[in-house]
């Protein structure tokens, strides 16, 4: 690799780099939004939040990437263009395809990248999030438990609290336990938290009052604490089975599926579907990278509009992402649909890359330029008309 691809295949990554951490930031924000309630109702902590949302990540930058890397190419070429190196390094022999050599080492890293996520990263963030959901929502202790209500735990247990504050502390407790026929006990405690070990699972009262109403007997007892644990095991399900969804999955657990898996049996159409996507993840970078270097890597002088080639590039990205998507939702049930994404990426790199060869200038065609500069003077005498007295 000369100086020359070195130096455009880091400004490509580092475009890349930044785009896709931009990208993944804005959505990634739309996203944890919808799981704030882990934190207000469930009085869940800030790392617990930061950490389940951010799980989703590599899912996001499985779909992200290609489009970054189609935006990294644009800009770069966009860099070289407005600086004439471009016209430059064709001056000096480089053909479009010379030129291309340095975007596809780039493509290559990027492909790599996705195919690692597609294959394990974004399965194991998903089903670490569903784990971790279940133990959070399978919990009485923290699913039950809402400010200002009286939780019947049991026929005999009653507990409220007063409110949640950060942290994970529960303030103004109040637990009234008649299981034992021969005794009643009341608790009211300033506040406490949960607390889980391999014992088991407690409520962990502090600065309160506890009241034992012993039967056969006329008054109770009353014992002021400073600490007292409640146990509650019984009412703590951390052991709840959770069945894994087809976007769990590893791409070998695609590939082979367990005979008797009941989510194999009832949709296999939607893990067909999954694994042809997983194939085709790494794909989608070198048919974007192509398009757009095919629309935008031909030598061009500063005088000759780019407009038309961004936007027919955008344009030839954006059908061939929704038509893959459009595909994908038919091999569901049409297990055909799944060779015409194929050949409709085979198609679009093979355009690409004769388009790119052969050194063909995309451009506006000449009636279309005519006619957009006639509206556009048009309107220009339409507004600039003086209005008339």
């Amino acid at each position: 690799m000369g100086s020359i691809d070195r130096y455009i295949f880091r400004t490509t990554l580092a475009s890349f780099a930044v785009v896709l951490v931009s990208l993944t930031g804005v959505i990634w924000i739309t996203q944890a939004l919808r799981g704030i309630d882990l934190m207000t109702s469930q009085g869940q902590t800030i790392l617990t939040f930061l950490g389940i949302t951010g799980l989703v990540i590599p899912a996001l930058i499985l779909i992200i990437s290609p489009i970054a890397l189609m935006i990294s190419i644009s800009h770069t070429l966009n860099k070289l263009a407005t600086d004439s190196e471009i016209i430059v390094m064709n001056a000096a022999g480089f053909s479009p395809l010379r030129l291309f050599l340095p975007f596809l080492y780039a493509t290559c890293v990027v492909s790599l990248i996705v195919a690692f996520i597609a294959s394990y990263l974004a399965p194991d963030g998903l089903r670490r999030i569903k784990q971790w959901d279940a133990e959070i929502t399978a919990d009485v202790l923290t699913n039950i438990l809402q400010p200002g209500r009286f939780a019947q735990l049991d026929q005999n247990l009653t507990i409220r609290i007063r409110e949640r504050q950060p942290g994970g502390v529960l303030a103004g407790i109040f637990v009234d336990d008649r299981r034992d026929p021969k005794e009643r006990v009341t608790i009211i405690a300033d506040h406490g938290t949960i607390l889980r070990n391999e014992n088991g699972s407690f409520l962990v009262l502090e600065d309160g009052n506890l009241e034992r109403f012993e039967a056969g007997k006329r008054d109770p007892a009353l014992v002021a604490f400073g600490r007292y644990a409640f146990d509650m095991s019984q009412f703590s399900n951390r052991s709840r089975d959770t069945s894994l969804g087809i976007r769990e999955r590893y791409l070998w657990e695609l590939l082979s599926p367990a005979a008797d898996d009941p989510v194999f049996k009832q949709l296999g159409g939607q893990f067909r579907a999954e694994l042809h996507d997983r194939f085709l993840a790494p794909i989608y970078p070198f048919a974007f990278s192509v398009l757009t270097f095919a629309f935008l890597g031909t030598p061009r002088t500063t005088r000759q509009s780019r407009g038309f080639a961004i936007t027919s590039a955008v344009l030839a990205v954006f059908g061939l992402r929704m038509a893959g998507f459009a595909c994908s939702v038919m091999t569901v049930k049409t297990p055909s649909a799944a060779l015409a994404q194929y050949l409709m990426m085979v198609a679009a790199i093979a355009v690409g890359m004769f388009i790119i060869v052969r050194g063909y200038v995309i451009d506006a065609p000449a009636p279309l330029i005519e006619a957009i500069n006639r509206t556009v003077e048009r309107m220009t005498r339409l507004v600039g008309r003086p209005a008339t007295a």
